[in-house]
């Protein structure tokens, strides 16, 4: 099995969700992961990964076994906020509200 496919399939049991419900809250095909996985394809295409990574909040580097997203957050938290002070949960939590506001306003 690629290894991909176990990381996707180890966020969506710490998430308490499976693959199937997964792929319908990120507008996916099930039939494609179950694909990669059986080998039947080589890879998942990019826009593919990008919504299950936007669904974990992770980024595309973490699906492919890359450093924990943690740090990309930390990040962003630095760019949004200038690094000013401690930014809260509430605050955060608040970015991603809006961000998810302005990306379903299309």
């Amino acid at each position: 099995m690629p290894e991909i496919y176990e990381r996707i399939e180890k966020m969506c049991k710490e998430n308490n969700t499976n693959i199937t419900a997964m792929c319908k809250a990120c507008g996916i095909p099930r039939a494609s992961l179950t694909d990669y996985k059986k080998g039947r394809i080589q890879s998942l295409s990019a826009k593919t990964l990008m919504k299950i990574a936007e669904h974990f909040g992770v980024s595309v580097d973490y699906l492919y076994g890359g450093n924990n997203s943690a740090s990309v957050e930390m990040e962003l938290k630095v760019a949004l906020f200038g690094g000013d002070g401690e930014v809260t949960d509430e605050m955060w939590e608040e970015v991603k509200r809006y961000a998810h506001y302005i990306k379903e306003r299309k």
